[in-house]
């Protein structure tokens, strides 16, 4: 068995992979700060002594040295989810993205031992490219800061890699969706149903379209970094195969949650319908190069949105059925 460190490993696809390692018998580091996770994600796992949780930041050296003592595989999945934050404070993706990585990568330069990181990118660093889009698309470019602070990191990755003699797998995530997910339109669906069950306020014109990739097939991409895929550095889209656009996921929540005559109003969006500064209206991957490498989605985009949405209702409503002043562990 392996021992692996996860930074992120608290939050939502990170819990979900600190899950699948462990049932499988593995050792592993998770660091987190908690800005955005929560324990309560791993709470199965505290006791046992194949898990070490390290509360820490990436940007504390010390902290990164210690999570990394032992550990041949990195999955680096610690990052500021939000991707509308960067418009209005660009500064935040360049220290909790950029710094953050760079901070990782020099860890494990000085620390020796890895021989494999495995890094979730964002389909965010093609912008608006032609679709489907292939790996090695070259046209436009990140329209966000978001999308920029991870191609920024993929570079990083990548020159540290050839320069230091590690392995990198960089993978390039459509949105993934699924329970314990707390960012993106389904979990903000739901909180705006859940305040008001009559309408439901669309960001955008309810036109864009994208890719939704299910938690579970998320992780089993991720799971192909304990696997040697012969390079020094591999890129990979990781998505469904289909789109679903913005008013069929309003409509699948309303559903969902019950209700059914839920007023649908689109807010117009900016600069042509988006949803905010920098949301790319049209995305889906070309995943042929990684299905060649033994992995594929099980779940189609509107499939994953109606699981998605299914378990965070009922999180929400186990959230809420909780008795006031108790503690629960």
């Amino acid at each position: 068995m392996t021992r692996v460190l996860i930074t992120g490993g608290s939050g939502f696809v990170g819990s979900h992979l600190v899950d699948s390692l462990m049932a499988d018998g593995h050792e592993v580091v998770v660091l987190d700060n908690l800005s955005s996770g929560s324990l309560k994600n791993i709470t199965r796992w505290m006791g046992d002594p194949k898990l070490k949780f390290i509360e820490g930041d990436l940007l504390e050296l010390p902290e990164v040295t210690e999570a990394l003592e032992g550990c041949e595989i990195v999955f680096h999945l610690a990052a500021n989810p939000e991707v509308r934050v960067g418009s209005a404070d660009p500064s935040v993706h360049f220290r909790e993205n950029v710094q953050a990585t760079f901070q990782l990568l020099e860890a494990v330069r000085k620390a020796g031992g890895v021989r494999r990181l495995v890094f979730t990118s964002s389909s965010t660093v093609y912008g608006e490219a032609p679709i489907p889009t292939r790996e090695d698309c070259s046209s436009q470019g990140p329209i966000s800061i978001y999308g920029a602070s991870k191609l920024s990191c993929e570079a990083l990755m990548t020159a540290y890699a050839r320069s230091y003699g590690f392995d990198a797998l960089i993978l390039r995530l459509a949105n993934v969706v699924g329970p314990r997910g707390r960012h993106g339109v389904i979990p903000d669906f739901v909180r705006k149903l859940k305040g008001n069950p009559r309408e439901l306020e669309i960001l955008g014109d309810g036109t864009q379209r994208k890719s939704y990739l299910y938690v579970r097939d998320c992780v089993e991409s991720l799971l192909l970094g304990l696997k040697d895929l012969g390079g020094r550095v591999e890129v990979f889209n990781v998505g469904s195969e289909d789109q679903v656009d913005v008013v069929t996921i309003a409509k699948v929540v309303a559903e969902e949650m019950g209700l059914d005559d839920v007023e649908l109003k689109v807010t117009g969006g900016v600069d042509g319908g988006r949803g905010w500064v920098g949301d790319v209206k049209d995305m889906l991957l070309d995943i042929s190069k990684i299905k060649r490498n033994g992995w594929r989605p099980r779940f189609s985009s509107i499939e994953s949105v109606r699981m998605a949405a299914r378990a965070l209702i009922e999180e929400t409503e186990t959230t809420s059925s909780r008795p006031v002043g108790r503690v629960m562990t």
